[in-house]
């Protein structure tokens, strides 16, 4: 089972490094788009703040959220909100998440996130550690791909080449960063071998940065093209 007390102090980790960066941003800036297509950084740190009452939700057992409409309807109110009302909704959700995550819970359970997905609450931690890192790295303010810490970003290559496998769009692909070797996925078409740094192809996987463009492919037909997250 994974270690869900060293991901919970790893999404305090990386909540700080957020709270710290926002706090330097000013309401023009919360205005301005971020590395999402349609979002500003306000939209973001609107869906980090309901994200993380959502993960409270589904600790306790209800829906994760009302539904999607509630869910987009919720974010678009957030998002035009000033920086002090962000940062401290931002900074009340988040400790509103890490003190359920402190009650006696059976950590081996199966719980039921958005759209169906379901986890067992032990992943859960690392989740919204992925939530606030890589939106943290959207809001487009200076944390990059490569600042991501290298355990983070292992892990969710990782996790990502295990979601894109078996998908019959996705021809055979071998990730490989020279050190660590993935694959992902389906079993049909020519298989592709992707080379480069980690955070490159972490990128490709999540559909961040450049997206793949600078690795290099060592064997195949192209750089594939993945469905969205």
């Amino acid at each position: 089972m994974t270690d869900h007390v060293h991901d919970l102090r790893s999404v305090r980790e990386a909540t700080d490094r957020l709270l710290t960066a926002v706090a330097k941003l000013d309401n023009a800036a919360l205005a301005e788009e971020s590395h999402l297509p349609g979002w500003t950084r306000g939209h973001i740190l609107a869906h980090l703040s309901r994200n993380a009452d959502a993960l409270v939700n589904v600790f306790e057992g209800r829906p994760m959220y009302e539904s999607a409409t509630a869910r987009d309807a919720d974010i678009e109110r957030d998002a035009v909100r000033p920086l002090e009302e962000q940062l401290t909704d931002l900074r009340d959700s988040a400790a509103r998440f890490l003190a359920t995550t402190e009650t006696d819970q059976d950590w081996s359970r199966t719980v039921e996130l958005r759209g169906g997905v379901t986890d067992l609450a032990s992943n859960v931690p690392f989740r919204r550690w992925v939530e606030v890192d890589l939106h943290h790295v959207d809001l487009n303010i200076g944390y990059e791909l490569d600042d991501l810490p290298d355990e983070f970003t292992e892990r969710e290559i990782a996790f990502l080449a295990d979601r894109w496998s078996g998908r019959p769009e996705v021809p055979p692909v071998t990730l490989s960063d020279g050190e660590r070797v993935w694959h992902t996925g389906g079993s049909e078409g020519t298989p592709v071998t992707l080379g480069g740094p980690a955070a490159e192809l972490l990128g490709w996987l999540a559909g961040r940065g450049p997206k793949g463009a600078h690795l290099a492919v060592e064997a195949g037909d192209g750089l594939p093209e993945l469905p969205p997250l």
